[in-house]
């Protein structure tokens, strides 16, 4: 046993669970790539600043949540707790916004911090996929994205998943409806900090998921009545496009997401069979997010999937990935000269892409072939002296147990061909 464990609230992924985990993250990512987003990476943490501007000084994750600390020279900086608005911060810094036709798409993928109470589907490091759609107003963007992620997601095996959909209005019609909902809260039974919340950002409260508070907010006004004109007829849009695609969809006018930055479109994806901690992604428009931060009027919207959450909602389901094995070839030497001989022909099987392990530290034949026989190689390569003396090593077939002696000059190319 270690002296040392994995901080409270976090997990270490390892073999042979993280290959699912990587599986994962390649299936969110692949129609990303396939539709223009290019890959962004940036730094695990940021200024303190930067979080309580673009995500909200009111929201949980910067006034309870966040891992904020000062360093040696004085700055304040916090691990970042979400990727939206480092993602925009890296574009703005680098003007990526001047470099060609906009939008400036972009996916990333890394791990986020928050500090919360740690329950299953909640840690306090977790990670995420993430895409961003930079600098464009068009409701085929926010369709778009999310047919990607329910393609990511079905491309997975996932079925019993569902979309959450809702139009938050804008700066025209969102302080209308917001006196509203204030002078409604304000005559409710509500502890300090909810009250607090009312005055400062009251759609939050929407999101309050204690049965207490929903049981008062029947009735509120709905958002939906507030609508404009133009974030009516946007949504609607929004909404046509999803249905023509074929993605299914259901509008829930009290889904307003934890972050302050949304506008118009905001979306969720949700799996009934994770108990309380059911989204599993989710997202948005943000117009306003760039002046926030300091930068010009870029409409843009995004989302991002948890990884953890999707790997709890596919075991859920029952759903087993096909992961191809690591090992497609395992080399076992039976004596020095062989060892020699045999490591020479798996460095050349990789110099070919054929993924080859070895029999390290001088293992017997019985305990060498177990070891083959766990790392999933369909092919296992056996040498010994006499096999050497005769210039051929043997070739066994995993599946079929069946062993065939090869000509060692014609090994690489035999193994290889037999692979493709």
């Amino acid at each position: 046993m270690s002296t040392f464990q994995a901080p409270r609230g976090t997990y270490d992924l390892l073999p042979p669970d993280s290959a699912t985990y990587l599986a994962v993250r390649e299936a969110i990512a692949e129609p990303l790539k396939n539709s223009g987003y290019g890959y962004v990476e940036t730094p695990g943490f940021e200024s303190v600043e930067l979080f309580a501007r673009g995500v909200g000084e009111s929201t949980d994750i910067v006034s309870k949540e966040m891992y904020a600390f000062e360093t040696k020279g004085g700055s304040k900086l916090a691990l970042r707790p979400e990727g939206t608005a480092s993602v925009l911060r890296a574009a703005l810094e680098a003007n990526l916004h001047k470099q060609g036709v906009l939008p400036v798409k972009l996916w990333y993928s890394g791990s986020y911090y928050r500090y919360e109470k740690p329950q299953k589907g909640r840690y306090r490091h977790f990670s995420q996929v993430g895409a961003e759609a930079i600098g464009a107003e068009d409701p085929a963007l926010d369709a778009e994205l999310i047919i990607l992620a329910d393609q990511a997601y079905r491309s997975l095996g996932l079925r019993q998943f569902r979309i959450l959909l809702n139009s938050l209005g804008d700066q025209e019609c969102r302080p209308v409806y917001r006196e509203a909902l204030q002078g409604f809260l304000r005559a409710l039974d509500l502890d300090e900090e909810t009250r607090r919340r009312i005055e400062i950002n009251p759609l939050r409260v929407l999101d309050d998921k204690r049965s207490e508070v929903q049981k008062q907010l029947v009735g509120a006004p709905s958002l939906r009545d507030y609508l404009c004109e133009a974030c009516r007829a946007y949504h609607d849009q929004v909404r046509s496009l999803l249905t023509g695609a074929g993605v299914v969809f259901e509008d829930d006018e009290k889904l307003v997401r934890g972050l302050d930055y949304y506008t118009r479109t905001t979306f969720e994806f949700v799996h009934d069979g994770l108990g309380s901690q059911s989204a599993v992604g989710g997202g948005g428009r943000y117009d306003g997010l760039s002046e926030m931060l300091g930068g010009p009027a870029l409409p843009s919207v995004g989302w991002a999937l948890g990884v953890d959450r999707t790997v709890l909602a596919l075991r859920a389901e029952g759903v087993e990935l096909e992961i191809p094995a690591s090992t497609s070839v395992f080399a076992v030497p039976l004596g020095e000269e062989a060892r020699r001989v045999l490591f020479g022909v798996v460095t050349r099987l990789r110099k070919e892409g054929v993924a080859t392990d070895f029999a390290y530290g001088g293992r017997g034949l019985k305990g060498a072939m177990k070891v083959a026989n766990r790392s999933g190689a369909r092919y296992t390569i056996v040498a010994g002296e006499r096999d050497l003396a005769e210039g051929v090593v043997q070739l066994k077939d995993m599946e079929s147990g069946e062993q065939n002696a090869i000509p060692l000059a014609d090994v690489v190319a035999e193994v290889a061909a037999r692979l493709s």
